[in-house]
């Protein structure tokens, strides 16, 4: 088995750093990939410094899911793994990978999160939507077999969030199995808060509706899903004005912005399922990716 892995970053040097030391040290044998956005820390000068990465791609787009299409574009391992700049590969990882992958066609497993409090894990997480037994992968942190993810032609870069739940609903589909391994073990550290980001509700209901509805089509099940996913958010949104912590007026344009992702998602899904098929965005829509490509495997 011939593993490659691809880490996508954007200005997070110093936590890059961290993750290629681990995998180094771990999968010292594996190809590794760096996808820059365009970065304005120094990354690129500190991944052409290392002896320990095989090939950069400079890509001028920020978008999380060009960059996994842009490293899959450079792959050639038989088996390709996910990595998040922010994580670190722990001990048994990639015996985990080379077990899971035998199995199934995608592997996922952990990320262990140190806080003041002590230690944090996660679990499998799995859905059953309109009779289909779909099991989410932390992106962060997943091996596929390449057949697998050539067959869906990889990411949807039509989502700036939630392709990986894409893919997920497209593997479930096609038929492919999801593994979970709690030995496939990544790491993060940070602060107790671990920081505090704002959600941007438009582009997550235009995300859930587009490829609930690209998936699965426009049927009872995708709309209870989606009004109940609405309802939650609304009535959690609604505590906070209860409780002084939201003005009533930011609740109302977050309204907003649910009814209008929601409605473009849904439209835009509608486009994707009967026009461009499950994967109208995929990777082989484009080839402009990258800027820029340092390539030092014929070096070696």
């Amino acid at each position: 088995m011939e593993l490659s892995v691809v880490v996508p970053t954007l200005n997070g040097r110093e936590e890059l750093a961290g993750c290629l030391d681990a995998l180094a040290e771990q999968v010292p044998d594996a190809e590794t990939i760096v996808v820059n956005g365009p970065s304005a820390d120094g990354t690129t000068g500190m991944v052409r410094d290392r002896s320990d990465v095989d090939v950069l791609v400079e890509i001028a787009d920020r978008s999380v899911t060009v960059a996994r299409n842009a490293g899959l574009d450079r792959a050639t391992g038989d088996v390709v793994a996910l990595v998040s700049h922010t994580l670190s590969v722990e001990d048994g990882w990639s015996e985990a990978v080379r077990a899971g992958v035998e199995e199934y066609a995608a592997v996922t497993g952990p990320t262990h999160e140190r806080l003041t409090a002590g230690m944090t894990t996660e679990s499998k997480e799995s859905r059953t939507i309109a009779g289909r037994d779909v099991t989410y992968f932390n992106a962060g942190n997943v091996a596929f077999r390449r057949e697998a993810l050539d067959d869906l032609d990889c990411f949807d870069e039509y989502l700036v969030v939630g392709s990986s739940r894409d893919v997920a609903h497209r593997l479930a589909e096609r038929g492919y199995s999801v593994g979970w391994d709690s030995g496939m073990c990544v790491r993060r550290e940070f602060e107790a808060d671990g920081g505090i980001r704002e959600r941007d509700w438009k582009w997550k209901y235009r995300s859930l509706a587009y490829r609930l509805v690209k998936n699965y089509g426009v049927r009872p099940t995708v709309l209870r899903r989606l009004v109940s996913h609405a309802g939650g958010d609304a009535i959690e949104a609604l505590k906070g004005v209860v409780r002084g912590n939201t003005a009533p007026s930011q609740w109302f344009s977050t309204g907003w912005d649910v009814v209008g992702g929601t409605g473009t998602g849904c439209k835009d899904g509608l486009l994707a399922r009967y026009r461009g098929g499950e994967n109208p965005n995929g990777r082989s829509v484009r080839a402009d990716r990258a800027v820029a490509v340092y390539d030092w495997r014929s070096d070696g």
